[in-house]
């Protein structure tokens, strides 16, 4: 079954005529603010005037989903508009072998693509924090793979092992060898390549020999495993007192929005996602192939090439 939440009152878009830039925000370590991020995105492109389409992967955690739900009843509530993008909850797959589960979740992933590919221009798409079919699946339709990660060592440790004190790198980590994988896929499929990002996330305000450390870690393990590393993004609660209203620094907020005044930390919020955005530097949306490759090797959906 396939839930599609559509913003209240606004048609679905026509069709483009180039296929849609794809956002994934992946990171095998939970907690890390992948669904804050992906909203806060989708929500700054809509702000730009762009089409945008969210997708949730995970449906036992679907935190984008609730994000998304609890903005569009906050619209409602208010009667003041709010851009809200088309979203999509694609389900995990059942059934008793492994064949037929991850047969039912790209067929349900790809009903989605194929109906939206070339109606939108950027689609966002939220993963969950394990290493499933959906997970591999999105991060090889990616083309800006966008990876929060929280500023300590332990979360680092999904990315590479880094000594702390000599900085040198000791290994990969598992989260990275998915990411090289999928790379690799999505190159022999169709050429193209996937654009990573990492961002820093939950940074300090007094940044210690540690935080330091860690930024210095990830500019190591960046140029080893080929990803940039993004504008960070500030320990505040200005991100966790907005989901409950499904609102983003980016709105205008008021008093009847937050039922307090808002204050310089969600000014400095705001400065921060719009650097982040900035720092992707998504490009114009490119065509691509990997679903119609990916549908050979599944099952009999055909799914036309973009």
């Amino acid at each position: 079954m396939l839930l599609t939440m559509d913003a209240p009152g606004i048609e679905t878009p026509p069709p483009s005529s180039v296929a849609a830039h794809v956002i994934v925000l992946g990171n095998e370590k939970g907690g890390s603010g992948k669904s804050t991020t992906a909203m806060h995105i989708a929500v700054a492109l809509l702000k730009a005037g762009w089409r945008v389409a969210t997708i949730d992967t995970d449906s036992r955690q679907p935190s984008l989903t609730r994000y998304v739900e609890n903005r569009s009843r906050t619209a409602r509530r208010l009667g003041r508009p709010l851009e809200l993008p088309t979203h999509y909850l694609v389900p995990a797959g059942d059934g008793d072998r492994v064949v037929d589960i991850e047969g039912r979740e790209f067929h349900a992933l790809a009903e989605v693509i194929d109906r939206i590919g070339h109606v939108f221009d950027f689609i966002v798409i939220d993963t969950p924090a394990t290493n499933t079919h959906l997970l591999r699946l999105s991060h090889g339709m990616a083309d800006t793979l966008v990876t929060p990660l929280n500023d300590s060592f332990v979360d680092l440790d999904v990315v590479g092992h880094v000594d702390p004190e000599t900085l040198m790198v000791e290994g990969i980590g598992h989260y990275a060898e998915l990411v090289l994988e999928a790379r690799a896929r999505r190159a022999a499929i169709d050429g193209a390549s996937i654009d990573w990002v990492v961002v820093r996330n939950r940074l300090w305000a007094l940044g210690g020999r540690n935080q330091r450390r860690v930024a210095a870690g990830l500019e190591t393990l960046g140029g080893r495993l080929g990803f940039r590393v993004g504008g960070g993004i500030s320990e505040r609660l200005a991100f966790r007192e907005l989901f409950p209203a499904g609102l983003t620094v980016l709105d205008l907020l008021d008093r009847s929005f937050l039922g307090v005044e808002p204050t310089m930390s969600h000014v400095g919020a705001r400065r921060e996602i719009r650097a982040l955005v900035d720092c992707l530097a998504l490009p114009k949306t490119r065509k691509r192939l990997f679903l119609a490759s990916e549908a050979k090797s599944v099952g009999a959906l055909s799914i036309p090439a973009v």
